[in-house]
């Protein structure tokens, strides 16, 4: 079985991912199937699985995040302090999972209101961003269990 894709990507060293064809045929006949997880609903991929193994250097937290969301990340970390405040004043700032588990359901309602401000003056795209992060910190989680 082969599957023409647009990119073939190879990695030179630990560090330097390097475009190698524009159009290339993969031929996968050897390559384990990717499997469905049906109670997760989603789909499972393991380091195994992935053409491209991400070592700590390829990893860059603060250059890939912190450097490139400034301003966005500060915003999330404010919704964070804002809803420790509301749900569990005079206490340090922790994550409470046991006050809403609603990831998606909430980042939605927040999507509808992207580009304004909530009435607690932070901004709904912000919220949303959290969201993500909340529903994807829990999927890792769970994929790790």
């Amino acid at each position: 079985m082969k599957f023409t894709g647009k990119y073939m990507y190879k990695n030179k060293t630990a560090t330097d991912i390097q475009l190698e064809h524009d159009e290339y045929d993969w031929d996968i006949s050897n390559i384990k199937p990717i499997e469905f997880i049906e109670n997760k609903g989603g789909i499972k991929f393991t380091e195994e699985d992935t053409p491209i193994k991400f070592t700590r250097k390829q990893t860059p937290v603060f250059t890939g995040v912190l450097n490139y969301f400034p301003d966005a990340i500060r915003e999330v970390a404010r919704v964070s302090y804002v809803g420790n405040q509301q749900h569990n004043p005079d206490k340090p700032l922790h994550w409470d999972r046991s006050k809403s588990g609603d990831e998606l359901d909430a980042l939605s309602r927040h999507l509808l209101e992207a580009g304004t401000i909530d009435t607690d003056g932070i901004r709904h795209s912000a919220k949303v961003a959290w969201r993500a992060l909340a529903n994807l910190q829990k999927e890792i989680e769970n994929e790790t269990k």
